[in-house]
């Protein structure tokens, strides 16, 4: 399709015309030996859930700056797709909460993002296994996504449908719009049609944003791990049939192999 023009939400509706069977978005932890596989279809619904969770629960509107802050987990990839299919702007820089109209976490950003409750929404992912909930109390205000996100409709509409030309991800290196990102991720090179990407890159960053798009674009998938058992990973990229690897390495550079 015309990456000129594309926005998230046009490329995955083409993806499930195409194969919404296909494994999309694979995770493993090796801290706790969870693994998780989501087809297009699967994926596409955790991304609809959670894009009604924003819009009509959380009154997110189209344009809004979302600071997500996840590590490397199949969350991410949800979270990213509901943040364009809505329209919202992305950031991962920590030092822009203040000004942010949403700010996601995982446990360890909980009480550092909790203050900000008692101005714009603040979701929290457990990071359990099947997207549970916590099983702690969380601070007041802090919305539990793993309470909420599964009683969300399994389709969703936005009111008002992001355009290409929508800003998508804003760091300290400037801004990108959907159709910029696909255009980069049409072009970098990460996998080829049909390609499989295995990966500890956190897909809610901008270096990982690829990780994310690339084998979306190109009908492949992508298998993410969080907390990797060097090991092992030869292995895992076998067994996994991955044709590409990006490893993040000191300093948060990521490098091919």
């Amino acid at each position: 399709m015309p990456t000129s023009t594309a926005t998230f939400a046009s490329v995955l509706a083409d993806q499930l015309r195409r194969d919404a069977s296909r494994p999309l978005v694979t995770f493993y932890d090796d801290a706790t030996g969870e693994r998780i596989e989501l087809s297009v279809t699967t994926y596409a619904n955790w991304v609809a859930k959670t894009a009604s969770l924003l819009q009509d629960e959380l009154d997110l509107e189209r344009g809004a700056l979302a600071l997500v802050d996840l590590p490397a987990h199949w969350l991410g990839a949800v979270w990213v797709g509901a943040a364009w299919t809505l329209g919202l702007r992305l950031t991962d820089d920590t030092a822009r909460a203040g000004e942010a109209d949403l700010l996601v976490c995982g446990p360890a950003g909980v009480q550092t993002c909790a203050p900000h409750a008692t101005r714009v929404p603040v979701v929290a992912l457990s990071l359990r296994p099947l997207g549970a909930r916590f099983t702690d109390p969380l601070p007041t205000g802090v919305v539990d996504y793993g309470a909420v996100v599964l009683g969300q409709p399994d389709a969703f509409a936005a009111l008002d449908a992001p355009a290409g030309d929508d800003p998508a991800w804003e760091d300290a290196h400037g801004t990108r719009t959907q159709a910029e990102l696909f255009t980069e991720a049409a072009s970098d090179g990460l996998v080829s049609a049909g390609g499989r990407l295995l990966t500890d890159v956190p897909p809610t960053t901008r270096r990982g944003l690829a990780t994310l798009l690339a084998p979306l674009l190109h009908g492949g998938g992508t298998v993410w791990v969080a907390h990797p058992d060097e090991s092992g990973w030869a292995h895992r990229a076998e067994t996994e049939r991955a044709t590409a690897v990006l490893r993040e390495r000191e300093g948060g550079q990521p490098a091919r192999s």
